[in-house]
């Protein structure tokens, strides 16, 4: 095919005709050799010239003998192409010293006369950076450009095929999850724990002051907290620092955004959680309450506190629904500030009344709920057993650290396809860009090709973080921070789920689902708009359809197509997002299949997702 030269200021490299910019109408490999640039001063050695019946006589052994001297460098050609055989023998003589001609692919030396092949241009091969122009090279490349193409492009993937078996071999090392498991952290299981409860109940001051006390924050730290926190006219809020990381968060007395940390017990691998109490900042309690396994409910034992969180209005009765609803099963209630009121028994009996009563409507087994006096800011019963004979005298039980080592791990989804939904996402140093979040089900290694449902792009994972120390691997119900490449960071939100491209998960805007209404104050009706909170999503909604009330124990249809639903009905009802989400049904995927709903500020239901409706999504093909 014709190639249009651009005509420009010829220099005096300008050989052949040709410019500069135009050189690759031929391969790299010849260019290099045969087009070159007097800016280099490349050094000429003068050659003699030989008759064309030595050349003949020469170009028969060059199949079984190395090319070596001047009397081999002659190119073989057709007496037809008189005018080739005259322009060759003359670039052939050029010679750049000090420096050495790289081939990407050998094949071996046969002249093009034995193969009845005229001389031609070769194939295009790998670009050479080091330029020499050897007439023993000269011959060789001839005689590569003499076998047919697709020999050349054969013996490419032939060398390049071991190399990528070898190279993906190495990243997808077939492993055995479980057994590592147990080799990574030493015997220990891995439990996701959130704290949750009414504002200013003392839960950061509570965890803060455990893990001071189990040795992850070092005394220099808390002594500068100390410091801190007395200049700032807040010196009972140092033990909070801990975990109030942000200056907002310190300045205005309260937690805003989960923190997350880690520690150890005698039998666990904990993951900690600190949940803000705020009713402003639910989404994030939400977020964190989803990602949880088991929860820690603080509560304050003052008198009026107690009540002014209980109460309608408050954020124990909230979050004990939320925490519910998510999953969560196994609980631990810190009845703190119990030294304000002297370790009152009676004080500690009257709550435990009164909550427990709650809890056990909500959905909570009563083995499953235990209840510890505690007090963040002494320290007392927190690792170990109170020696207070206040407390001694009445309470035997166990201290709060025994409590959450006695909690028993759920089943992980490790035997799943691989599921992860984001929680942040971010710039670091290097190429690429990081998310957080909480492996669901499946796992993960160094190397593996990720699918990102919205937005349906495809990435690789360059780099995996636990607990801040880089990994091969990670496996379902661990806490980590991805290095992606191959992705644009703005194509990925906060809610985005990664799955393997194998196994996608489904992304829709219309879904039905089976919901439990809450206390509300509005019947909900057709066309009623929501918020929906799925994992780190919070989606704007609308109930399109009501569709049928269930009952509560049986699940059996009670009425079809109701007009409204009221506080306490469990319902079906198809919902309607402004965008699509990836969601997974309740009975494939439990984590991935549950979703709260609020409005003007509270919580008015929890679902599950029964049915996928027909995307209205367009994928990329």
């Amino acid at each position: 095919m014709a190639r249009h030269r651009n005509v420009r200021d010829f220099e005096d490299d300008d050989l052949y005709g040709q410019s500069v910019e135009d050189d690759y109408c031929i391969s790299p490999s010849t260019a290099a050799q045969f087009i070159y640039s007097r800016r280099d001063k490349p050094s000429f050695e003068p050659v003699e010239e030989y008759d064309y019946e030595d050349l003949k006589e020469s170009s028969n052994s060059v199949s079984n003998h190395q090319l070596s001297g001047f009397d081999q460098g002659k190119p073989v050609a057709s007496q037809s192409s008189r005018s080739e055989s005259e322009i060759v023998p003359k670039v052939a003589i050029m010679t750049v010293s000090g420096k050495k001609q790289t081939m990407g692919f050998e094949v071996p030396g046969v002249t093009s006369e034995e193969n009845d092949h005229s001389f031609h241009t070769p194939q295009k091969g790998p670009p050479s950076e080091d330029v020499s122009i050897a007439s023993s090279d000269v011959l060789e490349t001839a005689s590569k450009s003499a076998n047919p193409p697709h020999m050349i492009q054969a013996s490419e993937e032939q060398s390049s095929a071991p190399a990528s078996v070898k190279k993906s071999g190495k990243l997808r090392q077939q492993i055995d999850v479980k057994v590592e498991l147990e080799k990574r952290q030493g015997g220990k299981q891995l439990l996701n724990l959130v704290v949750i409860g009414h504002v200013d109940a003392g839960k950061s001051t509570l965890m803060g002051h455990m893990l001071y006390l189990l040795g992850n924050v070092n005394k220099r730290t808390m002594h500068k907290y100390e410091q801190e926190s007395k200049k700032a006219g807040k010196a009972s809020f140092a033990y909070a620092w801990v975990l109030d990381e942000t200056g907002e968060e310190r300045e205005r007395g309260v937690t805003m955004d989960v923190g997350m940390t880690k520690f150890e017990t005698t039998t666990k691998v904990i993951t900690l959680m600190d949940a803000p109490g705020h009713k402003d900042f639910i989404p994030n309690m939400i977020t964190g309450a989803a990602q949880a396994d088991v929860a820690v409910l603080v509560v304050d034992a003052s008198r009026g506190e107690f009540e002014a969180g209980f109460e309608t209005g408050g954020q124990t009765r909230e979050h004990g629904l939320l925490v519910r609803s998510l999953g969560v099963t196994q609980l631990a209630v810190a009845v703190n500030k119990m030294d304000q009121v002297n370790w009152q028994q009676e004080r500690f009996q009257e709550i435990t009344g009164k909550l427990g009563h709650f809890l056990k409507q909500a959905g909570f087994k009563e083995s499953d709920v235990a209840f510890i006096p505690t007090s963040g800011l002494s320290g007392e019963n927190l690792i170990t057993r109170s020696q207070s004979s206040e407390l001694t005298k009445w309470y035997k039980g166990l201290c709060l650290l025994e409590q959450i080592d006695s909690f028993k791990p759920p089943q992980r989804s490790i035997d799943k396809p691989f599921r992860l939904c984001v929680a942040d996402v971010f710039k670091d140093q290097g190429s690429g860009f990081c998310i957080t979040g909480k492996i669901e089900a499946g796992y993960i290694q160094a190397g593996d090709r990720l699918l990102a449902m919205p937005p349906n792009e495809t990435c690789t994972v360059k780099g995996i973080t636990l607990h801040d120390e880089p990994v091969d691997w990670a496996a379902a119900g661990d806490h980590v921070s991805l290095t992606l490449v191959g992705m644009d960071i703005i194509k990925i939100n906060v809610g985005c789920v990664f799955c393997g491209p194998k196994e996608p998960i489904k992304a829709c805007t219309r879904f039905r689902a089976r919901i439990l209404i809450f206390n509300i104050e509005i019947p909900i009706t057709k066309g009623f708009p929501v918020l929906l909170h799925y994992q780190t999503v919070s989606e704007p909604a609308v109930i399109k359809r009501l569709i049928s009330v269930l009952n509560k124990s049986t699940g059996e249809v009670t009425k079809k197509k109701p007009k409204f639903l009221t506080k306490g009905q469990n319902a079906l009802v198809e919902l309607q997002t402004q965008r699509p989400i990836a969601l997974e049904l309740y009975k494939d995927f439990k984590e991935l299949g549950r979703f709260m709903l609020r409005y003007g500020g509270s919580t008015i239901a929890a679902g599950v997702v029964t049915e996928n409706k027909e995307l209205e999504f367009i994928f990329k093909n």
